[in-house]
C-alpha cells in the first residue's frame, strides 16, 4: 500500500503547532508596540511572493519565518488599540482557538445528521440572542459570515414569505444612512433600480417615517407593492439609530416586513443604555446581528434573526436527490435550509467558548467601557480649539474635524482633513477613516477594541489636532490656502470602509438617466425640444449657477452636449415626489415652487438647479427618488441634463461635487 503523501505523525504536528501558537502569543503579546497598519505596493508585494507553486515540500518553520517577514507584517491590526478605522474587530484569544478547532476538525454543519452537536450549539448560541433582543420563543436564525451575507439572506427571506418569485411591483425602502450592503443585496437579488426607495434622514440621520409613510402611499396609489423596509440600529457612519416604534407600527399598518440591520449596535442591548438606545428592536420581523464587531469575535462571523425559523427554511429548503439522507427530523434542524450556504463551517463554537470563558458580564463591561471611551473623545473634541465635532458619540463612534482656519475655504478644509487621514495611516501609529456627512468631510472615531485604553484616545486625538496644524502651516508657507486633494475627489464616496455615503463614480450614460418625469397631464407636456442646451446656455453662463462657477471651458462643454431645453407652463408639474427619475434641471427663467405635501419649502428661479438629489447614486444604480413635486408658478425654461453627466462631472470636479452635495443636503435638511 502506498503511503499518504499528505500524513503527518504526531509528534511533528504538536511541534508544527507549538510554533504556530508562539507565533500567535509573540504578536499578540507585543501588539501595542506594532503600527496599526504598514502598508505596501503591489510590486513590493509580488517582489517578496510572487513565484511558482513548489513541486517538493519546503520546511515548515521556514515557511513561518516567510509568514511572519513578507506576509502577516502587512495589515491594519483590527485588534490594535489605536485602531478606529471603519469597525475594528477584536477577538480573544478563546475565539480564536474555537476557530482553530472548527477547521482542524473540518467540520461541515450544513446537516444535523452530519453535525449534531455543532448544529446545537449553534441553536443554543442562537437562543442565546434571541433572549438578548427580546425575541419571543419560536424566534430563531442562523449564522453566516458577516452582517452583509445576514442582509441579503433577510431581503431574500422577506420576498420568498410575502411575495413569491420576483416581482417587477415590489418595492423595499431604505434610509440614506443604510449599509452598502444593503444595495448590492438588492442588486444581486435582481431589483432594479425603481424598486428600492432611498428615504430622506432627519438632522440626526434617521429615517424620517413620514417621509416613508408618503413613500409607500405613492407606491400604492401607482399599483406598486411595498413589501420591506430596512431600517437601522446604529449606522456604520454615526451610530444612528432609526425611530424603530413608529417604522414598525408603519409596517404592520401596511403589512410590509421590517428588517433591522443591527449587525453594527445590536449587541448593546447587553447593556442598559444600549437597551433603551435600541428600543424597538424586538418588533422587527427579521434582525442582522454581527458577532465580530461588538460581540468581540474574531473575523467572521454574522448572524440573522427571524421571528419565525420557518420562514428561513420555506426561503432556502431545497432537496434534491443526492441530498435524500441529510434531511433531518421533525425538530432537527438542517442550517443549510436556513441560508445561502450548502457545505458551511461552524461559526458557533468561537461564539460558545468566548463567552462561555469570560461569562456575559465581562462582554457588557466591554460594550459599556467602549461607549465611555466614546463619549469621553466627544468632550475632549469639544474641548479642543483646533477641533470641531460633527455628530456626537453614538454607540461608540463619534465623528469631527480640524477646525477650518482664517481664510481657508470649506472646500480646502475638507482637503486638509483628507490630508490629515492620509497622513495618519503612512505614519502608520493611528488609524481612523472618513466619511460625508451633509456634504462636510469629517474624520471618523470608532471605538470598539475591548483593549484600547483612555490614553490611545487622547493620543489620537492629539495626533489628529497636531498633524491638522501642521498641514495648515505647510500650506500658508507654500503660498496657498488649502493642500492638495489627496486620494478620491473630496465628496466623493464616504472612505468609512462599508460606506454609506453616495457613491459619486462616474457611470455610463443610461435611457433611465434622460427619460421624461411620469405622471404629467397629457395636455401640459413641455414643448418640443427646440435647440441643443449648448445653443442656449454656454459656459460663462453656466458658471452663473454657483454650484459650477470653478466649471472650465471643456468640462461645461461636454456636460450642456447631453441636455436639452425644456418649457413649462403655468401649473404644470416638472418633477412629482416619490418618481423616480434622475434628470437634474437648471433654471434659464421662469419660476418654480416645491413642495412636500402641502407645504411649499422652495421657491427657485433663474440660476438655480434642482434634481441633484435623485441624480447622486447612493448605491450602485440606486438613488433616491424625487424628493419633492416642482411646479412652474409662471411660464419657465429649463435646461434638462442626463443625471449621469452630472456625476460624471462631479467625479472630474471637486468643487463642483462639494458645491452639489452640500446643496442637496441643504435641501433635504429643510424640507
Amino acid at each position: 500500500m502506498s503511503r499518504d503523501p499528505l500524513a503527518l505523525d504526531r509528534e511533528t504536528m504538536r511541534r508544527m503547532g507549538h510554533e504556530v501558537v508562539d507565533l500567535l502569543v509573540d504578536r499578540l503579546s507585543s501588539l501595542a508596540t506594532e503600527p496599526v497598519l504598514r502598508m505596501a505596493t503591489r510590486p513590493e508585494m509580488e517582489r517578496r511572493l510572487a513565484e511558482p507553486a513548489p513541486a517538493e515540500a519546503r520546511d515548515f518553520s521556514d515557511l513561518l519565518r516567510r509568514l511572519d517577514t513578507d506576509v502577516l507584517p502587512f495589515v491594519a491590526h483590527w485588534d490594535h488599540p489605536r485602531n478606529f478605522s471603519y469597525i475594528p474587530g477584536s477577538g480573544t484569544w478563546p475565539a480564536a482557538l474555537g476557530d482553530l478547532i472548527a477547521s482542524a476538525w473540518n467540520i461541515d454543519s450544513g446537516g444535523w445528521r452530519e453535525a449534531a452537536g455543532p448544529a446545537q450549539l449553534e441553536l443554543t448560541v442562537l437562543d442565546w440572542f434571541r433572549e438578548w433582543i427580546g425575541y419571543p420563543e419560536g424566534a430563531s436564525g442562523v449564522l453566516v459570515s458577516g452582517g452583509s451575507a445576514a442582509n441579503i439572506t433577510a431581503i431574500a427571506c422577506a420576498r420568498e414569505v410575502l411575495v413569491g418569485p420576483m416581482s417587477t411591483r415590489i418595492v423595499a425602502y431604505v434610509g440614506d444612512q443604510s449599509h452598502s450592503s444593503i444595495a448590492r443585496a438588492a442588486r444581486h437579488l435582481g431589483f432594479r433600480p425603481d424598486q428600492v426607495r432611498i428615504i430622506p434622514t432627519d438632522a440626526g440621520l434617521r429615517m424620517r417615517p413620514d417621509d416613508l409613510a408618503s413613500a409607500m402611499d405613492a407606491d400604492v396609489k401607482a399599483g406598486r407593492l411595498p413589501f420591506l423596509v430596512s431600517a437601522v440600529a446604529g449606522s456604520t457612519n454615526t451610530g444612528a439609530v432609526d425611530d424603530l416604534p413608529t417604522i414598525s407600527a408603519i409596517c404592520r399598518e401596511r403589512g410590509v416586513w421590517l428588517h433591522v440591520d443591527a449587525a453594527y449596535g445590536g449587541f448593546a442591548v447587553l447593556t442598559e443604555r444600549g437597551r433603551a438606545r435600541l428600543a424597538g428592536l424586538e418588533l422587527a420581523d427579521s434582525i442582522t446581528l454581527d458577532p465580530h464587531k461588538w460581540l468581540l469575535m474574531p473575523f467572521e462571523v454574522g448572524c440573522l434573526m427571524v421571528r419565525s425559523a420557518g420562514q428561513l427554511e420555506q426561503a432556502f429548503s431545497i432537496h434534491p436527490e443526492y441530498l435524500a439522507e441529510r434531511a433531518g427530523g421533525r425538530r432537527e434542524v438542517d442550517f443549510a435550509d436556513r441560508g445561502l450556504q450548502l457545505t458551511r463551517a461552524t461559526r458557533a463554537i468561537k461564539v460558545w467558548l468566548a463567552l462561555q470563558s469570560f461569562g456575559v458580564d465581562a462582554y457588557r463591561q466591554a460594550i459599556d467601557r467602549a461607549m465611555d471611551l466614546a463619549t469621553g473623545a466627544q468632550a475632549a473634541v469639544q474641548a479642543d480649539p483646533r477641533l470641531e465635532l460633527i455628530t456626537p458619540a453614538s454607540l461608540g463612534i463619534v465623528s469631527f474635524r480640524s477646525r477650518g482656519r482664517p481664510g481657508e475655504t470649506g472646500a480646502g478644509t475638507d482637503r486638509r482633513n483628507a490630508a490629515i487621514v492620509a497622513r495618519l495611516a503612512t505614519d502608520g501609529d493611528v488609524l481612523v477613516t472618513s466619511t460625508m456627512i451633509r456634504g462636510r468631510y469629517a474624520i471618523r472615531m470608532c471605538v470598539l477594541n475591548h483593549a484600547t485604553a483612555e490614553e490611545d484616545v487622547a493620543y489620537a486625538l492629539e495626533r489628529i489636532a497636531v498633524a491638522g496644524e501642521a498641514l495648515a502651516t505647510e500650506a500658508e508657507g507654500a503660498g496657498t490656502a488649502s493642500v492638495p486633494t489627496v486620494g478620491p475627489a473630496v465628496g466623493a464616496a464616504a472612505s468609512s470602509g462599508e460606506q454609506t455615503a453616495p457613491d459619486a463614480r462616474p457611470e455610463p450614460m443610461r435611457a433611465a438617466d434622460a427619460r421624461p418625469e411620469p405622471m404629467r397631464a397629457a395636455d401640459a407636456r413641455p414643448e418640443p425640444m427646440r435647440a441643443a442646451s449648448a445653443d442656449v446656455l454656454d459656459a460663462a453662463g453656466l458658471r452663473r449657477f454657483a454650484a459650477f462657477a470653478s466649471i472650465t471651458d471643456d468640462q461645461a462643454e461636454r456636460f450642456l452636449a447631453t441636455g436639452r431645453q425644456e418649457r413649462y407652463v403655468l401649473g404644470e408639474s416638472v418633477t412629482e415626489i416619490w418618481a423616480y427619475a434622475r434628470t437634474v434641471y437648471l433654471v434659464l427663467d421662469g419660476r418654480l415652487s416645491a413642495i412636500v405635501g402641502e407645504r411649499e419649502v422652495n421657491v427657485l428661479g433663474p440660476g438655480d438647479h434642482f434634481g441633484e438629489i435623485a441624480a447622486i447614486d447612493w448605491g450602485r444604480d440606486f438613488s433616491y427618488g424625487r424628493t419633492a413635486t416642482l411646479i412652474a408658478t409662471e411660464p419657465t425654461r429649463v435646461v434638462a441634463v442626463p443625471g449621469a453627466a452630472l456625476r460624471e462631472l462631479m467625479a472630474e470636479a471637486p468643487d463642483v461635487d462639494r458645491a452639489v452635495r452640500l446643496t442637496a443636503q441643504a435641501r433635504l435638511l429643510g424640507r
